[in-house]
């Protein structure tokens, strides 16, 4: 057996699984901590790497594509940080690290554990019940419904169709999305033969996410234990998204140059409705003062760089 110990978390291996246990402090992800413990089966590893460096370093597992409900679901569009089957290697355990590298290698070449794509889940995704919380919607999930409240903010058009509640036979798909800039993120639920989905601010079957690392962790955790339960695309004949048949730890690509928002009236009403809701937010003690400072800041400094 392999085991690294730190203070980012402890994993261990038994020739059959990766188990891993993050770490609670607060440099951790919260959507780390909140998935919790988890194993990663051997058949689902397509890789794993030892990254040094000057303080060091870190473990990465690389999983197949579709192997995993949460990586699927969210396509390719966790940041870096939040990505779950990784682990800072403390300075002075730098050995340990490139023991359970070669352990794991060992095994998946005498396993022979193929690194293509994989027609079924071999995660078995979040625990449920599970309740998430967006910027104008909260959704929870038993396992077999899912069920969404409006929050009094919501846009009027989702607001008079009222509560929505799904039974997971009658969904065809879900889908997460992180924000970027000044571009709302989304949770959204397909039902089948459901029209083309609105924006999400306007779209009733979507909840609109602003990029707080506390909601987009649950909502993105809630997404993957619906998916777990769905069929999966490989399984029906359904191509994985390009997304996420990417190297799941590949680095961010970069952003295409954009013209200044200033210069762009719907730019600056987007930023002008952005400000106005976050204020609200922190009014109704939805935001603390801390997290509307860091929301505002990060809504401003992406308005000055256009992106």
């Amino acid at each position: 057996m392999a085991e690294l110990m730190g203070r980012d978390g402890t994993w261990t291996f038994d020739g059959d699984a990766v188990r891993i246990v993050p770490g609670s402090e607060r440099g951790v992800h919260k959507l780390r901590q909140y998935l919790g413990e988890c194993a990663v089966p051997l058949a689902a590893v397509a890789g794993i790497a030892y990254e040094p460096a000057r303080k060091g370093g870190r473990l990465r597992l690389r999983l197949r594509d579709g192997a995993d409900p949460l990586l699927q679901v969210t396509g390719g569009s966790l940041e870096d940080s939040a990505y779950p089957y990784q682990v800072a290697v403390d300075p002075g355990r730098t050995g340990v690290a490139e023991y359970f590298v070669d352990e794991v290698r060992q095994a998946l070449a005498l396993e022979q554990v193929p690194d293509g794509p994989s027609d079924r889940f071999l995660l078995p995704g979040p625990s449920v019940p599970l309740s998430a919380g967006g910027a104008d919607g909260i959704a929870t999930f038993d396992g077999e419904r899912v069920h969404i409240e409006w929050r009094w903010n919501t846009n009027e058009t989702k607001r008079n169709t009222g509560p929505k509640d799904f039974a997971l036979a009658d969904l065809e798909g879900v889908e997460w999305r992180a924000s970027m800039g000044l571009e709302s993120g989304y949770l959204r639920f397909r039902p089948r033969g459901a029209s083309t989905p609105l924006k999400p601010e306007h779209d009733p079957h979507s909840i609109e996410l602003w990029g707080f690392k506390k909601e987009s962790g649950t909502t993105a955790l809630l997404a993957a234990a619906v998916a777990a339960r769905l069929p999966h695309p490989g399984a029906r004949g359904g191509p994985l998204t390009p997304k996420a048949a990417a190297p799941a730890i590949a680095p961010e690509t970069p952003r295409p140059p954009a013209e200044s928002a200033s210069a762009d009236p719907e730019d600056h009403d987007a930023l002008l409705r952005r400000l106005r809701e976050l204020g609200e937010l922190r009014r109704d003690g939805i935001l603390t003062d801390d997290e509307f400072a860091a929301a505002k800041a990060a809504v401003l400094a992406r308005f000055r760089t256009g992106g």
